[in-house]
């Protein structure tokens, strides 16, 4: 088993963008970091694991094999898939894997994780939900998928709390990630009228999400539980601009 006075935190999703950014960030201020995703990742600030989140058995045998190894602290839900589609298009099998990545996948780690939380009396939950939980256009499954997490987070904190465990969700705008900048090239339309509607004039990047990740699993918000903290740049006060 690890340390136990070390804080010893769970990403999934952590071989790139905001995950890796955690990573990183977290192992700077002392974190165990055990990280999960499907493809490996040259180097890693931790321990990693390959696994598809969209796979239940596979992801729940692995589970069983990590919650022996490691008295995790910190649980980071930070997977996810978009499968955009029109309302008129969508195809229930999409969903099926959306929800599963961005919900199931969630409450798999939560499960096994809260364990040693329990045991200790003491741990936090931080889920990544999405600014697009307010409704976009084609993100049916997305949307109502990060909204749904954010209406778990709000369950988990009620049922955890006696156990002085915090559950919380960052609910992030755009962020300005690989796979963001090949969706929305420099110099693109789509990402200049993106960037309009954002009131602080950039773009996120993975840090920014990372420093709020830091701080829900940090001592200083062991008074805060079951809310949603919008990393937007103000983009969510417009509501009415996302279309």
């Amino acid at each position: 088993m690890t340390d136990i006075q070390q804080p010893v935190t769970l990403i999934t999703g952590a071989s790139k963008g905001i995950g890796r950014a955690c990573a990183e960030l977290l192992t700077e201020r002392g974190h165990k970091v055990v990280g999960l995703a499907r493809q490996q990742p040259d180097s890693f600030p931790g321990d990693f694991y390959c696994v598809d989140l969209g796979d239940r058995k596979a992801l729940d045998d692995l589970l069983n094999t990590l919650c022996a190894e490691y008295a995790f602290s910190g649980l980071v839900n930070n997977a996810g898939i978009v499968g955009p589609e029109l309302i008129e298009d969508i195809d229930l099998d999409t969903v099926d894997a959306v929800f599963q990545i961005n919900l199931g996948a969630a409450i798999q780690c939560v499960k096994r994780c809260i364990v040693p939380m329990k045991q200790r009396r003491g741990g936090s939950i931080v889920n990544i939900s999405s600014e697009l939980a307010l409704g976009l256009p084609t993100r049916t499954a997305y949307g109502g998928s990060k909204a749904a997490l954010i209406s778990m987070t709000r369950t988990w904190a009620l049922e955890l709390a006696p156990s002085a465990i915090t559950a919380n969700a960052i609910a992030p705008g755009p962020v300005d990630t690989e796979f963001f900048r090949s969706n929305n090239p420099e110099g693109s339309s789509e990402r200049t009228r993106k960037l309009q509607r954002i009131p602080l004039g950039r773009f996120a990047d993975a840090n920014d999400i990372a420093k709020s990740v830091a701080f829900f699993l940090s001592n200083d918000a062991s008074y805060i539980t079951g809310q949603t903290l919008f990393v937007d740049g103000g983009s969510s006060l417009a509501s009415s601009a996302l279309f």
